[in-house]
């Protein structure tokens, strides 16, 4: 029985480590690298440096088993590989840019260990690039610092992920295709032959292309669902000012159409992440500075800002002016199973309250320490309550922005009993119709007026 290939992951963010977990629980050796050497000490412990639904256990056992293994660096790593994946990350610079510093240094050093390794290797870029990114810029940098010559010393792929935090390990686990951008026929083969063992048993298709399609392709979805959420917001907003509609039964019938799928038409704050908000801004510029003016990207990145405004807006309808009013947040991360704070709906709501001297007590089950480091920090205006009953209590109002099962279990009694006057602002649309009926005033996002 051949060798399974040796697995490099370098960057060890939700991209590069939950990537990391699943193929070493599928039998691969991989060593993960990062220039943390926190980070490193926390997975050779068996343990993530961020919380995701479930990859606690994971990491905790290939660790155990000795097939998952991380290293300070990168020279090792890519020495000790067959297949080397770049995982680091490209966050959105002031021009709306990707940053792609990370990318560069990291290419660098792959050209640098590449100088000392015999073997054919194959270097894919996982990261999110712009189309051109690959060809252009990590594959001259990889030559330069190896003396070696892409095609013929080393194979580069271009191989973007599509997970959502949350649910990554499933999606890395089980995904609906496996997209493979190639440099050549030879760099597609080793990809296309580690997808099949990955996924043995599991239909998962292979759709291969060139380098510069296999790019696009991410931004091309990433894009399509962050329009697919401000769309559905925005018939949202339509709807609160119809007597009787409740958005969330217009889904059921526009998405009861085999054209159309309905998983990402759920009304609410807004998307956040680390995802959405910097595709769209990075295709955005990477349009612009193509002499393309990108109108619907630029309306669904406008839609999106002002929804945190919409759902205070809500709130300032039930309380008038905001002064001195204290509102309870339940949920801080951008959606639940991740304790991530990147661009979280949470920030901008409470930036909005901020303005308008409100006083804030928030609570989430995981998020609280990310959330420290994304609010403003005012300890007279914003408090962080251990427990959904210590926020809720005395408040004015109470908006929910994370959709915690937490939070799906409370009862009207529960915000009626502790409130001063349960006024819930559901962002989520986690509550019923009965729950609705048993509280003071509920506003939920795309529900108008009640008839009558």
């Amino acid at each position: 029985m051949a060798r399974k290939q040796r697995i490099a992951i370098l960057g060890t963010g939700y991209v590069g480590l939950v990537a990391a977990a699943v193929f070493a629980d599928r039998g691969f050796r991989v060593l993960t690298s990062s220039q943390d050497a926190e980070k490193v000490n926390t997975i050779n412990a068996g343990k993530s440096p961020f919380f995701e639904t479930g990859l606690d256990p994971v990491i905790a056992r290939v660790v155990k088993k000795g097939i998952l293994r991380a290293v300070h660096g990168r020279e090792e790593a890519v020495r000790e590989s067959d297949i080397c994946f770049i995982a680091v990350g490209t966050p959105s610079l002031m021009s709306g840019e990707a940053d792609l510093s990370l990318v560069k240094e990291t290419a660098a050093a792959i050209g640098k260990a590449l100088k000392k390794r015999k073997a054919y290797s194959l270097i894919v870029a996982r990261s999110t690039i712009v189309p051109g990114t690959t060809r252009n810029i990590i594959i001259p940098i990889v030559e330069k610092h190896s003396g070696k010559k892409a095609g013929r010393d080393f194979g580069v792929c271009m191989s973007p992920e599509f997970l959502r935090q949350g649910a990554a390990l499933k999606d890395t686990s089980e995904p609906d295709s496996v997209v493979v951008g190639e440099f050549d026929k030879r760099s597609g083969d080793v990809l296309q032959k580690f997808a099949n063992e990955l996924y043995r048993g599991q239909k998962v298709p292979v759709l291969r292309m060139n380098l510069e399609s296999a790019e696009m392709v991410k931004y091309g979805r990433n894009t399509f669902l962050a329009m697919n959420i401000s769309y559905i917001n925005e018939m949202a907003r339509i709807a609160e000012t119809i007597p009787g509609i409740d958005i969330t039964e217009v889904v059921k019938g526009v998405g009861a159409d085999w054209r159309i799928n309905p998983v990402f038409l759920n009304a609410g704050a807004g998307y956040g992440g680390s995802c959405f908000p910097k595709d769209v801004k990075a295709l955005i510029s990477f349009a612009q500075l193509r002499e393309v003016e990108p109108a619907l990207l630029e309306t669904v990145e406008e839609v999106n800002l002002q929804q945190a405004s919409h759902v205070v807006g809500l709130l300032r309808k039930e309380l008038g002016e905001l002064k001195g009013r204290k509102i309870a947040l339940l949920g801080l991360a951008f959606k639940p199973g991740t304790d991530d704070m990147r661009e979280a709906p949470a920030v901008k709501v409470a930036n909005h309250l901020f303005a308008e001297h409100a006083q804030i007590v928030a609570y989430d089950p995981v998020a609280i320490p990310n959330a420290k480091t994304k609010f403003i920090r005012d300890t007279i205006r914003i408090r962080y309550a251990e427990s959904a009953k210590e926020c809720v209590k005395g408040a004015d109002a109470c908006v929910i922005l994370t959709e915690w099962d937490e939070f799906r279990k409370l009862k009207a009694g529960f915000f009626n009993k502790n409130m001063k006057k349960s006024v819930i602002i559901d962002a989520r649309r986690i509550y019923d119709a009965s729950f609705r009926s048993k509280v003071a005033t509920y506003r939920g996002i795309g529900l108008g007026p009640a008839t009558g």
